[in-house]
């Protein structure tokens, strides 16, 4: 009964931070290009992986919340070539000591062809031990792909302390 109540809470959470983040294409496009911007300013060193990248997905503003039982989500684009070609979701459900709430940014880069490639056969799942990175000056300098991904992120707002297990899913979706 407890695990069942707890499944709830987390769609529940889910559901919350979906109808908070949330964003129409037009809003989303602007969105992800002022994220660049900013990612591109906390750390120059970041350009190298914007050039070098097969691709790349931003999320302009991932919302995070919980107590105990906490929840992820944003919507984002994936960039080839520096050119957007899909929509991407990503929703995390974890449980844990945690509580407080905010928001960030994120963005993904993918070493290869094969691993952009592993991304976009969709429902595709970022490992809970993943390393992110917080973009400052000078972080990317020493930051390195495992296995076929870097991740970045940049606190937006808010404070959310911490400790708990889950991992990132995303879905991809081809722009028309």
């Amino acid at each position: 009964m407890k695990r069942l109540l707890k499944h709830k809470l987390a769609a529940l959470l889910v559901v919350a931070l979906n109808s908070i983040v949330t964003v129409h294409a037009a809003d989303l496009t602007a969105g992800a290009e002022e994220a660049l911007k900013r990612f591109k300013r906390a750390d120059p060193g970041l350009d190298k992986f914007f050039k070098e990248a097969a691709g790349y997905a931003i999320l302009p503003s991932v919302g995070e919340g919980g107590l105990i039982i906490g929840g992820q989500h944003g919507d984002g684009l994936l960039y080839e070539k520096n050119k957007a070609v899909g929509k991407v979701t990503m929703t995390e459900v974890s449980v844990g000591a945690q509580v407080g709430g905010g928001s960030f940014s994120e963005v993904i880069f993918f070493e290869t062809p094969a691993a952009l490639g592993d991304f976009k056969k969709s429902k595709w799942e970022m490992s809970a031990k993943a390393k992110a990175n917080v973009a400052a000056s000078g972080v990317a300098a020493n930051a390195k792909y495992e296995q076929g991904v870097a991740v970045f992120t940049l606190p937006k707002s808010g404070a959310m302390v911490s400790a708990a297990i889950g991992g990132q899913k995303f879905k991809y979706e081809p722009l028309n």
